[in-house]
């Protein structure tokens, strides 16, 4: 390998012709070494993200035969999706070094090591860094979908599913994902949030009324999901449930000239006659 920039042909079927058979590839993204068809998987979807993808080596240096380090770096434009996200558009430089070992036969395994850190902050993804528990707190992330109507929540329904892995777990989010657009269009849609705390994945999800959350019963999405869950060994453990709301206070809004705080339900105009901003939603 030479310095300066590497061959741009982004070619799964190349990627895994660079090792011998059986030889391996992993990096900080991935849970462990791969190989075949699942490392031109792996590559494959680098390439839809980046389609310019390219690789500029810095330095390279020998440490033993057959162990060489090589330190390169990356340039690309995110403009295909990437394990699930949307495509963000911007522009990444990201600096990596791969520890590669050989033998007379060729290449038999890459370690990749980068900051994926930083890669996420180029891509203008959040980085949140806590544990995933301390004392009786369980930490997790969350997403919402919010639809058109903004009226006042008469029911709340819950679904969890506990997993068993990292694939389900990514299996359960696809499935959410495309649940959760399609809700946005079903009259009666108030908002939808999705929860991942350690094994369980959640929803919560406002509705205008019981009767607007029996939808969601009509969604293949839905039916689907329930389905693989009993008919399949997916998951470990399941609930749905649905809560009306028998009381609900007044939304308050302060107001920025006077800071009176008013029911922004049922008047758009404070006392001192500054016309109130548009209220946050209800849910």
């Amino acid at each position: 390998m030479q310095e300066g920039a590497i061959p741009d042909g982004r070619d799964p079927d190349a990627v895994i012709g660079s090792l011998v058979e059986g030889g391996t590839y992993t990096d900080p993204n991935l849970p462990d070494p791969v190989s075949g068809e699942r490392l031109a998987a792996y590559a494959g979807d680098l390439f839809n993200a980046f389609p310019d993808l390219r690789f500029e080596v810095r330095d390279r240096q020998t440490q033993r035969e057959g162990l060489t380090v090589v330190r390169w770096l990356l340039r690309g434009t995110n403009t295909g999706p990437l394990r699930g996200l949307p495509p963000s558009g911007r522009q990444v430089a990201l600096l990596g070094v791969d520890v590669i070992a050989t033998a007379e036969d060729g290449v038999h395994w890459v370690e990749g090591y980068f900051d994926r850190q930083t890669m996420a902050e180029q891509l203008g993804l959040q980085v949140i860094v806590q544990p995933w528990a301390a004392g009786p707190f369980r930490f997790g992330n969350a997403v919402q979908a919010v639809g058109a109507d903004r009226a006042r929540p008469g029911a709340i329904s819950l679904t969890w599913i506990d997993v068993r892995s990292d694939a389900e777990a990514e299996e359960v989010r696809a499935y959410s994902r495309s649940l959760a657009a399609a809700l946005t269009k079903v009259p009666g849609f108030l908002s939808w949030m999705g929860i991942n705390i350690g094994n369980r994945l959640m929803t919560i999800t406002a509705w205008e009324s019981e009767e607007a959350a029996r939808q969601v019963m009509r969604q293949p999405l839905h039916r689907e999901a329930v389905k693989r869950f009993f008919t399949e060994d997916f998951g470990a453990a399941i609930h749905t449930g649905t809560w009306s709301a028998p009381r609900l206070n007044a939304l308050w809004l302060r107001c920025p000239t006077c800071a009176t705080v008013v029911d922004a339900a049922i008047t758009e105009t404070c006392t001192c006659g500054q016309v109130l901003p548009e209220p946050p939603r209800w849910w």
